[in-house]
């Protein structure tokens, strides 16, 4: 059984979370690019433009630039939103964060029907076992391996610099 004690400490925690909201999302930001790799924007979680990339190049798209400029600042605002998403969600849980998002009406992009659900668990074995140098008989392990003793200084820099708020749930 909770105690009124317990429950009192609960909420002040939940509300020291719910402060540090506003500073997640002032630090949430996402960038965007064409395919043709010619305009770049990074935008922060509440659509402020932080930087603006155009190529040389870009001004041989004419009349077609600002609606790509658009394009791309919008993908970037994706990008920054599911950041901001992500960040809320480690502090405050999965579903404080789905609150939130029902409050405010503006959903999680990964929760769109058109998102891209990401790739599958051979895919991500596969590409690891490319970075960390494996043959490709050995792209696909029934069972996860060991990595090999010279690339584990390797394995160890890249979860030392692993964001988990890159990674992509339900959301």
């Amino acid at each position: 059984m909770i105690t009124t004690r317990q429950l009192i400490a609960q909420a002040r925690a939940r509300e020291a979370a719910m402060s540090r909201v506003d500073e997640l999302m002032a630090a949430a930001s996402g960038t965007a690019h064409d395919v043709d790799g010619q305009v770049e924007a990074t935008v922060d979680a509440r659509g402020k433009l932080l930087r603006l990339w155009l190529a040389p190049s870009a001004v041989n798209l004419g009349e077609q630039l600002a609606p790509r400029v658009v394009e791309v600042a919008r993908a970037a605002m994706r990008e920054a939103t599911q950041d901001a998403y992500n960040r809320v969600a480690l502090l405050l849980g999965e579903d404080m964060t789905y609150m939130i998002e029902q409050m405010t009406g503006m959903p999680a992009p990964a929760r769109a029907e058109d998102d891209d659900p990401g790739m599958t668990v051979e895919e991500f074995q596969r590409l690891r076992a490319e970075r960390l140098g494996a043959a490709p008989s050995e792209a696909a392990p029934a069972a996860p391996a060991a990595p090999a003793a010279s690339n584990v200084e390797d394995e160890d820099a890249y979860w030392e610099s692993f964001d988990p708020a890159s990674l992509r749930s339900d959301r």
